[in-house]
């Protein structure tokens, strides 16, 4: 693992929020993307060398509306970034870690992703990140 890709926090209204953070970091966000295949819409910050990735659920049954109504609203995920996101799925599987994706699939930012659980992981959902080369 390379460092921290983002840190993902899920949010009821994407709209008030940008508005918040906004304010927080003294910038606007630089990206809106939805992602259909896992019911979000989300909105990037770049702060510093690191990034902030807002979270709101598009529909009822998509697991940040489910993160949501179980947790509220706050830090969903830690990202990581790496350069070989297949290698990664299978050396943490080998080391005991239960993989969520065990085929990677395209997210946001460009990135294709896997999550690990996080009853393996000491409680935090992890996910894992490689630039989508074309």
């Amino acid at each position: 693992m390379n460092k921290i890709e983002h840190i993902g926090i899920a949010v009821k209204s994407l709209k008030n929020s940008n508005e918040l953070f906004s304010k927080l970091f003294g910038m606007r966000h630089y990206k809106v993307e939805t992602v259909e295949s896992e019911g979000v819409n989300t909105s990037f910050f770049q702060v510093g060398e690191n990034k902030i990735e807002l979270l709101e659920g598009t529909k009822d049954d998509s697991p940040i509306t489910k993160f949501i109504e179980k947790k509220g609203e706050g830090i969903h995920h830690i990202a990581f970034d790496v350069d070989d996101i297949e290698f990664e799925i299978e050396r943490l599987k080998n080391e005991g870690f239960k993989v969520l994706n065990e085929t990677p699939k395209k997210g946001a930012d460009n990135k294709l992703i896997a999550f690990l659980h996080p009853k393996s992981t000491n409680g935090v959902l992890i996910e894992l990140c490689q630039e989508i080369r074309e």
